[in-house]
């Protein structure tokens, strides 16, 4: 057991740590849209999940707010500087205040979303829901409060663990929540009905909690329990985190406008949007938080030894690899939405893939904004990003607002503004990185983007032949067997053909495929 233990807490390099973000991230996801088709087949696109959908929302916000990418992005540089000096006692003194001081603001915010659940959901969150529907959620966005507070500790934890190279355990907490959900499905909801859903889910955190504590092993962590307040490191972090917290809450308030926006329409409305916004939200996850989550203590490290040469060296490297990456996702999940969509709903839903369709841009740009963001947070500079959000989510709210009244998109109006509000996060923050960095594309790397982007081309071609003609989804593709078969071959279709396009555009991103492709290849006939 201790051996193991040792190998799962090893430090690791950039590439592996992408690697293993990206493979653990498609196991989540997966065990994520499987958790998604149980709720759907068992309680439909509803009443009862939208009451589900609208209980996170408030203590989804107080973590986002509090704690999520806001804690990391500031902890993590702050932390490396004393590591990096081998300060271990000034780290462990800041992480024991952190830690505490997270607690303690995150138990009083997990009370509080207790005592007034009911007119939150009332006023704020969803006020086009009926009575039933109202109380539903209430009663599961108190057993979901616990969440906030769970998760704080978690991420402080993780986030030690991510500064010293080791991924393992922060890459297999997301499926271990995904699968407490699961079990709250399938044992709980027979006996609680919906209710038993949000018990799993509270499950699912002490469960991801339980593996953060067991990836500390081996790192020395000496815990206090007390506030340093004099500590520089902790006033650093204190100082940093505002602004980050703020731009997180801001971002995050979007969604609660959204659902708020969305129970005003027909019932099952925010059921819809959300399944669309969790299909949009896997190939982000696997390629966009994968490589920024793995590359950001590099990032940081880079500042730290004060080398900006190597740290532009290394985000243009990243932000490469997220774009050869993304491209062709994104018309996958385009010309395939209506595959994603029965995925998940059996008979398949019309609203979910059209919402999906006008998502698919900001898959694009939300995978590029996590690396972007972090290539400021690694300059411990919190500010640049929040008044681009601040900037932005105030148009984007009045137009989501304007396009989604029922006599003009509805529904559709929430992602076409979630789309532009991706865009225009991104080419904003690029922008001022530029003139921070003394530019970043040059003449070689935008020759590159342009191959890539006319191999997406042949490769869209490719897949609308593919799904028009040869794969056309029918009316009797209901079930996952006899959906799959056919969508993995044109993923795997579509994906050969962006590679070797990639391969003959002379393009560096696909050389290492290619190359153990051909090794395959060559031992299978030697073999022969």
């Amino acid at each position: 057991m201790k051996n193991i233990l040792t190998k799962a807490n090893s430090r690791v390099t950039v590439a592996w740590a992408a690697g293993l973000l990206a493979g653990a991230g498609l196991i989540s996801s997966l065990l994520g849209l499987f958790r998604e088709r149980l709720i759907l087949a068992n309680f439909g696109v509803g009443s009862e999940v939208d009451a589900y959908k609208a209980a996170f929302t408030v203590p989804d916000f107080m973590f986002f707010i509090l704690v999520s990418g806001a804690f990391s992005v500031t902890f993590i540089p702050v932390f490396t500087q004393r590591i990096v000096a081998g300060n271990k006692k000034s780290a462990w003194k800041l992480t024991s205040s952190v830690l505490n001081f997270l607690a303690i603001v995150t138990a009083i915010a997990s009370i509080l979303i207790v005592i007034f659940a009911e007119p939150l959901i009332k006023y704020l969150i969803a006020p086009g829901f009926d009575q039933y529907t109202t109380q539903l959620a209430v009663d599961m966005m108190r057993i979901i409060a616990i969440n906030p507070f769970l998760f704080a500790i978690s991420s402080v934890l993780t986030s030690i663990q991510q500064a010293y190279g080791r991924f393992f355990f922060y890459s297999l907490a997301p499926s271990l929540y995904s699968i407490g959900i699961i079990f709250g499905i399938l044992f709980l909801s027979p006996h609680f009905g919906i209710q038993g859903v949000a018990y799993g889910v509270a499950i699912g955190s002490v469960v991801q909690l339980i593996a953060s504590i067991v990836g500390m092993s081996g790192i020395g962590f000496k815990y206090t329990g007390k506030i340093f307040w004099k500590h520089k490191g902790f006033r650093k972090v204190l100082e940093l985190l505002p602004p980050r917290s703020f731009d997180q809450g801001i971002d995050y308030f979007h969604t609660l406008v959204e659902v708020n926006l969305a129970s005003r329409l027909s019932a099952g409305m925010v059921t819809a949007y959300q399944t669309a916004f969790t299909l949009h939200w896997v190939p982000i996850t696997l390629i966009g938080v994968a490589i920024s989550t793995a590359s950001f203590p590099k990032l940081s490290e880079r500042i730290s030894n004060n080398r900006p040469d190597l740290f532009k060296k290394d985000f243009l490297k990243m932000l490469r690899a997220i774009i050869w990456l993304a491209l062709p996702t994104v018309v996958i999940a385009y010309f395939a939405r209506g595959y994603l969509v029965r995925l998940l709903v059996a008979e398949g839903n019309p609203t979910i893939a059209t919402l999906l369709g006008l998502l698919s841009v900001a898959i694009f740009f939300r995978a590029i904004f996590h690396l972007v963001t972090r290539a400021f947070y690694a300059q411990q500079n919190t500010l640049t990003p929040l008044y681009v959000s601040a900037i932005g989510i105030p148009v984007i709210i009045f137009v989501a607002a304007y396009l989604s009244s029922p006599e003009r998109y509805g529904v559709y109006g929430l992602a076409i503004a979630q789309s532009a509000v991706a865009v225009f996060e991104v080419t904003m923050l690029l922008s001022i990185l530029s003139r921070q960095l003394g530019g970043l594309f040059t003449k070689s790397y935008i020759n590159a983007l342009v191959k890539m982007v006319s191999a997406t081309g042949i490769t869209s071609f490719v897949i609308y032949m593919l799904i028009a003609y040869i794969f056309p989804l029918q009316a009797t593709d209901v079930g996952f067997f006899a959906l799959a078969p056919k969508f993995l071959l044109i993923i795997v279709l579509s994906l050969m053909t962006y590679v070797f396009v990639s391969s003959l555009f002379k393009l560096e991103e696909a050389k290492p495929i290619v190359n153990q492709l051909k090794q395959t290849m060559f031992k299978t006939l030697k073999l022969s």
